[in-house]
This record gives structure tokens, C-alpha cells and sequence, in this order.
């Protein structure tokens, strides 16, 4: 069952930031991810839910999507992204 890394993403040091966008595609690719939404515009339909940064990955399965953002490849990554924003990530299993 495919599965999805959905995050949102305040940027505080957008030069910095721009680092860690490029370090992670290739981070994705020994886990068999891809990017369905990364930063694109974002317009909500109900409710007060402003979120900045969208980014929405799709995996095989949960344990795929677990596996990369525990894996030492996105380890140095994941820190710079935790050093320039602040972010909200679950992981949600589709159908």
C-alpha cells in the first residue's frame, strides 16, 4: 500500500534553506520515493489552516518512507532542515 511523506514548512533562513531542497531528491532515490507536490501554491478550501511550505512524497509502502527518513542519507539533510525551519512531517498510508 503506497504511502506519503506530507510535511509543512516555515522557512526562517531561506539562503540556507535552498541547500537542503537540493540535497534531497537523491536521498529519495534508494528508498523509492518522489516528490507529488513540492512547494507549489497552496489555496485552502474550509477552515482557518494557513500552511506555508507543502511538500507531499509518495512511497511503496509506510516502512519504505520510514526507512529514508531515518536512513543516514537524509540524516545530514534533515539537520540543516531542522537548523533553517520549522516543520510538521507525518506519515499518512493510501489506499
Amino acid at each position: 500500500m503506497s504511502a506519503y511523506v506530507i510535511a509543512t514548512v516555515t522557512i526562517n533562513d531561506p539562503a540556507r534553506y535552498t541547500d537542503y531542497r537540493t540535497m534531497v531528491p537523491p536521498t529519495l532515490e534508494k528508498y523509492g520515493g518522489r516528490f507529488i507536490a513540492r512547494g507549489g501554491a497552496v489555496e485552502t478550501l474550509e477552515g482557518d489552516w494557513k500552511p506555508g511550505r507543502m511538500v507531499i512524497i509518495e512511497f511503496a509502502d509506510a516502512a519504505a518512507a520510514r526507512r529514508w527518513y531515518d536512513s543516514p542519507e537524509y540524516a545530514p539533510a534533515k539537520a540543516l532542515r531542522h537548523a533553517t525551519s520549522e516543520a510538521k512531517l507525518v506519515i499518512v498510508e493510501g489506499v
